[in-house]
């Protein structure tokens, strides 16, 4: 238990840091969202949207279980649910620039 509350003011801040730039994608993501928008884009715009909610909702639940508001069960459900999210847009980030790179190697 200890060691666990060592750790927290690093998580605390690593966290505050996420946040920052999850809060920076929204911005880009609603800026791109303010045109007129369809298909593949808009797919991609719903899903950082998508992304984004899933860590606000994991660090409200965080808060909550800090202030004795929450339960443990929901800080887990909520993380894994953030997680999933960013594993998933991780994948995707990692196939479109693989994409990328096998059209750019393909001859003319």
């Amino acid at each position: 238990m200890a060691g666990a509350l060592a750790a927290l003011p690093l998580a605390s801040a690593g966290a505050a840091a996420a946040y920052r730039i999850g809060q920076g994608l929204a911005g880009a993501a609603s800026e791109a969202a303010s045109g007129a928008q369809s298909g593949f884009a808009a797919m991609l715009s719903r899903a950082a949207g998508g992304m984004i909610e899933a860590q606000n909702q994991a660090d409200a639940a965080s808060s909550n279980a800090l202030q004795g508001r929450g339960s443990v069960t929901d800080v887990v459900v909520a993380v894994s649910r953030a997680e999933l999210a960013l594993q998933t847009a991780t994948t995707l980030r990692d196939r479109v620039v693989s994409a990328y790179q096998d059209v750019m190697r393909m001859p003319i």
